[in-house]
């Protein structure tokens, strides 16, 4: 089988875009989900390029899984759990109006929520980026 993960990047990337559209839009719970999705999919091209297959949508367990995460260089943004821990919180609440009492997610997200989604996943996506073409390099 092809190794994929510049497959899942691009689609990251195209994720990181939709993000963007969508809090400029002021669809907030929308950019939000799509900055998890992007970093999902980021994290799930650093695993393939690692040489694994991962599943799942809990950020900090894909991280979890990436092995030999020491030979990676450059090094991780910092604080790059909190940062998958707070994405990880856009997973559900922003799709599903029984995530609160009451309203609709998009009630519950503002530009506050899509400028730190945005934040994070970016700088997630990037670091990833150098790492898989560094490692691409070295192979």
């Amino acid at each position: 089988m092809a190794e994929r993960s510049a497959d899942w990047l691009n689609q990251a990337l195209r994720d990181l875009e939709q993000a963007e559209a969508s809090m400029q839009a002021d669809r907030h719970e929308w950019a939000c989900f799509a900055a998890h999705q992007a970093s999902e999919k980021a994290l799930k091209a650093l695993n393939l390029v690692r040489g694994q297959q991962v599943w799942g949508h809990t950020l900090t367990r894909l991280w979890a899984a990436v092995p030999e995460k020491d030979g990676l260089l450059p090094p991780p943004p910092a604080a790059i759990e909190d940062r998958l821990r707070l994405l990880d919180g856009f997973y559900i609440p922003t799709r599903y109006p029984d995530s609160y009492p009451e309203g609709t997610p998009g009630e519950h997200f503002g530009r506050l929520q899509s400028e730190q989604g945005l934040l994070h996943a970016t700088a997630i996506i990037e670091w990833i980026r150098a790492a898989l073409a560094q490692l691409r390099e070295r192979a």
